[in-house]
């Protein structure tokens, strides 16, 4: 005869969840990064001085240019985006950094990596979520900036549809990806002052160095910096030719240069983080 098996009766204070239990995905990630992206106040203030300065600057130097009646040819106004985007992409620099950076600095960087053990989801989430953001308020801020800027400029060369595309999809991507360079660098230094710091650095230092070489024997480097500098980029973007002699990036090539260096920058970000301990 066998003994009945031993009963065990449920611990009086147990608690059963009503919230069913699932591994956490990429989209719980991207819930969460968009939560906390939208609900702090350094997105809000980066993101509406950007908008501020790319209207202000953009239609102010628009009207300037109206006001001169002086004849363009063939030349479209929409190369005058370019004064509001460079001061833009030092907020596009700053929330890039603060979006991971800032969770270092007041740890909670242990939480988010508590509740997400993936590093690299967490990373992917940050990514994406900053790029479709940003990407989506320049790219519409872009737009509607060109659209004054034709309206004003009457002496100005109709814009083809290139150049429409360059000036506003181009425009948003190439800023999100100077931003999504700013996110990796912020991950690799882990320091919200240390990385702004040494990203504007990145984006004046070259061509402020380049237009004080005045020997003959710096000649081919100040060339290459006025040529190849994120200022001179944002230029040649707006540009069917390259606007600094004949050779150089033109066109949809300053974008894909941008997107190799945040690439390999957001490389060097995932191995980084997978390896060091918070």
């Amino acid at each position: 005869m066998t003994a009945p098996a031993p009963h065990h009766a449920p611990a009086p204070h147990s608690y059963v969840s009503p919230i069913p239990v699932r591994r956490a995905t990429l989209g719980d990630a991207l819930a969460s990064e968009w939560t906390k992206i939208r609900s702090v106040r350094s997105t809000l203030w980066t993101l509406g001085v950007m908008v501020l300065l790319m209207l202000v600057i953009g239609l102010g130097v628009a009207a300037i240019a109206a006001s001169s009646e002086a004849p363009m040819g063939e030349e479209s106004a929409l190369g005058f985006g370019f004064f509001g985007m460079l001061p833009a992409s030092i907020c596009v620099i700053t929330l890039g950094v603060l979006t991971i950076a800032s969770e270092y600095g007041t740890g909670m960087i242990r939480t988010t990596l508590t509740a997400c053990p993936s590093r690299a989801r967490v990373l992917t989430a940050k990514a994406i979520v900053f790029f479709l953001l940003v990407f989506t308020v320049t790219t519409v801020v872009a737009a509607l900036v060109g659209a004054g800027q034709v309206a004003l400029v009457d002496t100005a060369g109709a814009p083809t549809a290139g150049e429409w595309l360059r000036a506003t999809v181009g425009a948003g991507a190439y800023l999100a990806m100077l931003g999504l360079l700013s996110l990796a660098l912020g991950t690799l230094i882990r320091h919200s002052a240390g990385a702004i710091t040494v990203m504007i650095g990145l984006l004046l230092l070259p061509l402020v160095a380049a237009m004080f070489m005045f020997s003959e024997a710096l000649k081919s480097v100040q060339e290459w910096l006025f040529t190849y500098a994120i200022p001179s980029q944002m230029i040649a973007l707006y540009a069917a030719q390259p606007p600094f002699g004949d050779d150089g990036p033109a066109g949809w090539e300053p974008l894909l240069i941008m997107t190799g260096v945040a690439g390999i920058a957001l490389a060097g970000a995932f191995a980084l983080l997978n390896n060091r301990d918070v």
